[in-house]
């Protein structure tokens, strides 16, 4: 196909580069590029109509949009998770879908840890509470608003053990924690806790790091961190009845998708002091609307949705789009979701 023929058609490039990471030469030098900060659903078709390539962070193609866009062949996500997108309708249709996988796994980790440790310091309330002046008020030469906990010594309880997980694991171990891993994945023998491929991830020398079953992960944990990908077959997986096996001291960290997690439970769970805290960087609906009650629930720390933006991550994650619709077109495609 001639370069002059390929359109390519970026939907919401505004998240991924806002402007700091230069323009979009990469892909420019594939095909002729028509750039959109964000689209709405609406638009999706007047926008990509001859489209041949569409590139799409969190718009979402379903089966009826993907029935208008008549000379689309493929579509790249930005991203590692592809629920954006009705994977069926695409491969009905003859279009190749991609992601780009481990492009955030440190930055989406140590946001995850920097969740844990403001849980165990508040860190940011004290922080704005200087700034407030109350320290400049106070007749001590220190004061603390909340307790606050060591890391070490504490459970933490990671769903799904990809990349990200494992990422996880490793910092939590040098903060001295234990990990519990629930995962459906080879490493997960019943009946058989320390395995073997905890091993070959952390060397003998780390702590043993134990494969459970979900609910006694919830009941032993400190913490329980959800690195899992979305799917149908886990919509809300930490739901009410799951809320109510977790420790009353214990803290939900969701660096994931936000519809793992029944929200009106875990917001009722913290209103009513039955756990002690979460962190999130994940809500059911993005932007939020403003009676989700997450944001109002006691002791819950949410942050938008920033921990694959930092500015490492997101080169990686452009270079890596353009990498993946050379290949394509190639004629020797990665990155592809079946």
């Amino acid at each position: 196909m001639n370069k002059s023929n390929i359109k390519i058609v970026i939907l919401d490039g505004h998240a991924l580069n806002p402007g700091d990471l230069g323009d979009w030469d990469a892909l420019r030098a594939i095909g002729q590029v028509e750039l959109y900060p964000v689209t709405p659903i609406a638009s999706i078709p007047s926008r990509a109509a001859d489209a041949v390539v569409v590139i799409t962070n969190k718009v979402v193609l379903s089966r009826e949009t993907l029935r208008q866009l008549p000379c689309l062949k493929y579509i790249g996500v930005p991203a590692t998770g592809v629920n954006i997108v009705d994977l069926l309708a695409a491969r009905e249709l003859g279009i190749t879908v991609t992601n780009v996988p481990k492009y955030s796994t440190e930055s989406v980790a140590q946001l995850t840890i920097a969740h844990i440790l403001n849980l165990s310091f508040h860190l940011s309330q004290h922080i704005e509470s200087v700034r407030n002046g109350d320290w400049s008020r106070n007749e001590n030469f220190c004061y603390r608003l909340t307790p606050m906990l060591e890391t070490s010594g504490k459970t933490l309880g990671i769903v799904g053990f990809g990349e990200i997980g494992r990422a996880t694991a490793r910092i939590a171990q040098s903060l001295g924690m234990n990990i519990l891993v629930y995962t459906p994945s080879r490493c997960q023998h019943p009946g058989d806790l320390h395995s073997p491929c905890a091993r070959e991830l952390f060397g003998a020398s780390r702590q043993e790091i134990l494969f459970v079953d979900f609910d006694a992960l919830l009941s032993e944990s400190d913490f329980v961190s959800l690195h899992c990908p979305l799917t149908d077959s886990n919509h809300q997986m930490l739901s009410r009845e799951r809320i109510a096996r977790m420790k009353p001291t214990a803290f939900v960290i969701n660096t994931a998708r936000g519809l793992l997690i029944d929200e009106a439970a875990l917001a009722d769970a913290l209103n009513e002091k039955r756990i002690a805290g979460a962190g999130l960087d994940v809500l059911s609906q993005e932007p939020p609307l403003e009676s989700n009650p997450l944001l109002t629930a006691n002791n819950c720390y949410i942050s938008p949705h920033s921990a694959w933006g930092t500015r490492e991550a997101r080169l990686r994650l452009m270079e890596q789009t353009a990498a993946n619709l050379r290949s394509f077109f190639d004629g020797n495609p990665i990155h592809v979701v079946d």
